[in-house]
C-alpha cells in the first residue's frame, strides 16, 4: 500500500482564491488570497525527500516480510514435536527482536524526535485518545500476564531453559517502552532519519505480529491439551504428546503446588488481552509508518475538538439495551464454561450449546436490524462526506474488512458441513441460523461503521445555540429590509436571495431555525445505535476470547471435516474474528463521538 507524494497534502494552500470568488468584492478576494498564501507555505525541500520515499518504503517492507516469514516458520514449526524446533528457540528469536526494538525506540525518543525540524506537523487523526486508552488497558493486563509467567516458569527453573524466564521479563520491558512510545509519538510526522525510522517502525510492527502469532499458537495448544486431558488418562495424554503434538518442557515438570496452578491458569486466561495488545500496537505503528515524511495540510487536517459526553443527548435506550445484552452474555458464558468444560454428560453439553446459540441468534438479529436502521438514517444525514486523505481511517476500513474474513470463513465452512450432513437436529438448525446471521451482521455492521467514519463531524452546538438566540431576539418590523448579522462569525445573512432581488420569507427563516433541531434528532439515534453496537461487540469479543467456542464442541463440523482439518481452520480464522470485535468497538466509539 503506497500513498501519493506528500506534496499533494500541501497543494490546497496554493489554490488561487479568485477561482472561487466573485467580482463583487475584489479587496476581500485579494486579502483572502494573500492570507492563504502566507498561512500555509510548504517546506522548500519536500520534492528531494519524496524522490526516495518509495525506495525507503520498499526496503522497510522487504525487511518486515523476511522477518515475518522467519518468525512464522519458527512459531509453526515449534508447535509439533516431530520437528526439531523447540519453543525456547521461538522465545530466543522473539527476545532478540524485542531487544532491538527497545533500543531503536530509545534512539527515536532521545535522538530522532529531538532533531531540529524533525516533526513539522502532527496527524490529528492518528492515535485518538480512546485507542491509546485501550492500548494502555491491554498493556496493564499484559504486564500482569508476564508476572504470572515469571512466577510459573520460576517454579521450574531447575528443569527449564533460562530463556523461558528471560522472555517474559524482556516482554514486560518491551510492553512498557512501546506503550510510552505510542502514547507520546503516535501522531508524529517525522522528517529526519526517514529510512532508519521506516525500518524501525516495520521492525516494531513485525515484532508485535510475531508475539501475536506465538501467543495464538500457545493458547491453541494449551486448549488442545486441556481437551485431551479431560477425555483420557495422564499416561495416554503424555504418550500422545510424544507422538505428534508439541510437548513443552513445562509438561515434563510437575506442577503440584497451589501457587503454581494459580500462575498457570492465570497467564493463560490473560492471553486474549496480550493478543489484542499486539494487534492494537501493530495498527498504531502502521499509521506512524505511513506518516513518515508526510506533510500535513493544515486546512484539511485541523484538529477537531470533539468532547466525549456519554450521557448527554441520549435517550439511554441504546446503553440500557446494550448493558442487558452484556450482562446476559456474561451469564451465558459462565453457564457454558461450567456445563461444557467441567461436565462430561452429553445432555448438559447439548443444553449449553442450545443456550449459546439462542443468545447469539437474538443478539446478532438485533445488531443486524440496528445496523440497517443506522444505514437508513445516514441516507437522510445532510453532513458532507469527509474525502480528505486519512491513513488512520483507511487502515480502520481495511482492518474491518480483512478481519471479518476470518468469521466469514468459519461461517461458510459451518454452512457447508451442516447442509451436507445428515441427520439434522435442533442444534444443527440453530448452528445454521447462527452462521447465516454472523455473515449478515458483519456485513451490515461494516457498512454502518464505514459510513460513520466517512462523515464530517457536526458543527459545534454552541454556534447553533448562539445563532438561534440572536435570531429569536430580533423584532421583524419590515421583513423585506432586515438583514441579520451574526456576532460570532461577523458574516451578514442578507434577507434577500442570492441574486439580491428577492426577500427572505418568514417560512424560510423558520425552516432554517428548525433544521439544526432535526439534525440533532438524527444524531441522537445514531449515538444510541453506536452505543448498543459497542456494548454488544464487547460481549461477542469476551465469549470466544475466554473459552466459549462451540466450533470445538459441536460434533457436526468435527465429523464432517475431521479432527485435524476443522481445528486447524478454527485456530487460523478465529483470532481474526476476535480481533474484528475489538477493532469494531474502537471504531464504533469513534462513530459515537463523531455523531
Amino acid at each position: 500500500m503506497t500513498e501519493e507524494p506528500g506534496q499533494k497534502d500541501s497543494e490546497l494552500g496554493h489554490l488561487p482564491c479568485s477561482m472561487g470568488c466573485g467580482h463583487k468584492d475584489d479587496k476581500a478576494g485579494l486579502a483572502l488570497s494573500q492570507s492563504a498564501s502566507f498561512s500555509h507555505q510548504p517546506p522548500s525541500t519536500p520534492a528531494s525527500k519524496e524522490v526516495w520515499k518509495k525506495g525507503g518504503r520498499m526496503f522497510s517492507i522487504l525487511l518486515a516480510v523476511h522477518l515475518a516469514l522467519l518468525a512464522c516458520t519458527l512459531v509453526s514449526s515449534g508447535a509439533f514435536e516431530k520437528i526439531a524446533v523447540h519453543d525456547y528457540d521461538v522465545f530466543f528469536l522473539l527476545t532478540v527482536m524485542m531487544l532491538i526494538v527497545i533500543i531503536w525506540i530509545i534512539f527515536y525518543l532521545a535522538g530522532t524526535s529531538r532533531c531540529p525540524g524533525a516533526i513539522l506537523g502532527k496527524d490529528s487523526h492518528a492515535g485518538p485518545i480512546w485507542l491509546r486508552g485501550g492500548l494502555i488497558l491491554f498493556a496493564i493486563f499484559s504486564l500482569v500476564m508476564d508476572v504470572f509467567k515469571i512466577g510459573y516458569y520460576s517454579s521450574f527453573y531447575s528443569c527449564l531453559s533460562a530463556i523461558k524466564i528471560i522472555y517474559p521479563i524482556v516482554q514486560a520491558i518491551f510492553v512498557v517502552v512501546q506503550t510510552y512510545f505510542l502514547w507520546v509519538s503516535a501522531k508524529d510526522c517525522i522528517h529526519v532519519h526517514l529510512n532508519v525510522t521506516r525500518c524501525g517502525l516495520m521492525l516494531t510492527l513485525t515484532t508485535n505480529l510475531a508475539v501475536w502469532m506465538s501467543a495464538v499458537t500457545d493458547e491453541s495448544v494449551h486448549k488442545a491439551h486441556s481437551k485431551l486431558k479431560k477425555n483420557m488418562t495422564e499416561e495416554i495424554f503424555r504418550w500422545l504428546l510424544k507422538v505428534g503434538m508439541r510437548s513443552s518442557s513445562v509438561e515434563e515438570c510437575n506442577c503440584n503446588s497451589q501457587i503454581c496452578q494459580i500462575f498457570k491458569n492465570g497467564y493463560f486466561w490473560l492471553y486474549p488481552f496480550n493478543i489484542e495488545y499486539s494487534l492494537f500496537a501493530s495498527a498504531m505503528v502502521y499509521v506512524m509508518w505511513k506518516n513518515v515524511g508526510r506533510f500535513i495540510d493544515h486546512h484539511s487536517h485541523h484538529i477537531q475538538r470533539l468532547k466525549f459526553r456519554l450521557f448527554r443527548r441520549t435517550f439511554f435506550v441504546g446503553i440500557m439495551l446494550g448493558l442487558i445484552i452484556l450482562v446476559s452474555g456474561l451469564g451465558v458464558l459462565i453457564l457454558y464454561e461450567v456445563q461444557v468444560n467441567s461436565s462430561t454428560e452429553s445432555s448438559k453439553k447439548s443444553q449449553a450449546l442450545t443456550m449459546y446459540y439462542i443468545f447469539n441468534i437474538v443478539c446478532l438479529s438485533l445488531m443486524s436490524l440496528v445496523c440497517i436502521g443506522g444505514s437508513v438514517i445516514y441516507r437522510f444525514d445532510k453532513r458532507d462526506m469527509d474525502r480528505h486523505k486519512n491513513p488512520t481511517r483507511t487502515l480502520d476500513v481495511a482492518l474491518l474488512m480483512g478481519a471479518a474474513l476470518g468469521q466469514y470463513a468459519i461461517s461458510y465452512y459451518s454452512i457447508v458441513a451442516i447442509v451436507a450432513s445428515t441427520p439434522r437436529d435442533t442444534i444443527s438448525a440453530l448452528n445454521l441460523t447462527y452462521a447465516l446471521l454472523m455473515i449478515a451482521q458483519h456485513t451490515f455492521q461494516n457498512v454502518f461503521i464505514i459510513e460513520g467514519l466517512h462523515r464530517q463531524p457536526p458543527k459545534e452546538d454552541c454556534k447553533h445555540e448562539s445563532h438561534q438566540k440572536d435570531l429569536y431576539g430580533l423584532t421583524f418590523v419590515n421583513i423585506n429590509a432586515v438583514s441579520l448579522r451574526v456576532p460570532d462569525t461577523g458574516t451578514t445573512l442578507a434577507a434577500s436571495a442570492a441574486a439580491g432581488t428577492e426577500a427572505m420569507h418568514a417560512s424560510d427563516l423558520v425552516r432554517s431555525l428548525t433544521a439544526p433541531k432535526k439534525m440533532n434528532w438524527r444524531r441522537k439515534f445514531l449515538r444510541e445505535i453506536s452505543m448498543f453496537l459497542l456494548l454488544s461487540n464487547i460481549i461477542l469479543w469476551i465469549m470466544p476470547a475466554f473459552g466459549a467456542r462451540p466450533q470445538f464442541d459441536n460434533d457436526t463440523e468435527l465429523n464432517f471435516y475431521g479432527d485435524s482439518m476443522w481445528p486447524a481452520i478454527v485456530d487460523i480464522c478465529l483470532p481474526f474474528g476476535i480481533f474484528y470485535r475489538m477493532h469494531a468497538v474502537a471504531s464504533l466509539l469513534e462513530v459515537y463521538i463523531m455523531s
